[in-house]
């Protein structure tokens, strides 16, 4: 980011209250992510440690301070989800867009190797009735189950792993 967006996004936030997650969410969308070093330019142009504001940046799940890819998949784990299977489609999702699972900064953010694709974790989404669920660029597919997860993908231009979409259905059964 150059000095004069970062200026501007500076500038639209005058008041103290929302100040800081304002400035943060711009970033955050300007640059798809919050890189280091624009956190601590922020940190110094607010006068507030960089620790608050990493604190913030962790806690809500809009913000992350990795690159991520050009869909988002998330997918809840919350309560029910997981009693329905959750952790299925989640290594269902690792495998078919071969991520290794691990997690940075505390949460798990992973994203392909050709930037395609990050799926990241959340706790809720608020349509337990329909678990499990996730969301793909803010569209929510309910009652998910791993061999729906290739007709979801192929539907952000995923191409598959080599094996056709009718041989994975066929080994699901």
């Amino acid at each position: 980011m150059n000095d004069t967006t970062f200026h501007e996004i500076i500038s639209r936030y005058h008041s103290p209250s929302g100040r800081t997650l304002g400035i943060l969410r711009d970033i955050q969308i300007q640059e798809g992510y919050i890189p280091r070093e624009l956190l601590n330019r922020v940190s110094v142009e607010l006068n507030e440690p960089v620790s608050r504001l990493y604190s913030l940046v962790t806690f809500y799940s809009f913000f992350s301070l990795h690159p991520v890819g050009e869909h988002m998949i998330t997918v809840c784990m919350g309560t029910p989800c997981h009693v329905r299977g959750a952790e299925k489609i989640l290594e269902t999702l690792q495998s078919l867009l071969q991520l290794s699972g691990e997690s940075k900064d505390g949460k798990y953010s992973q994203t392909t190797q050709d930037n395609m694709f990050t799926v990241e974790i959340a706790r809720c989404f608020g349509a337990c009735s329909m678990a499990p669920v996730l969301h793909v660029d803010g569209d929510l597919y309910g009652y998910v189950t791993p061999e729906k997860i290739p007709d979801i993908l192929s539907r952000y231009g995923w191409k598959g792993t080599g094996i056709s979409q009718s041989e994975n259905r066929s080994d699901a059964r």
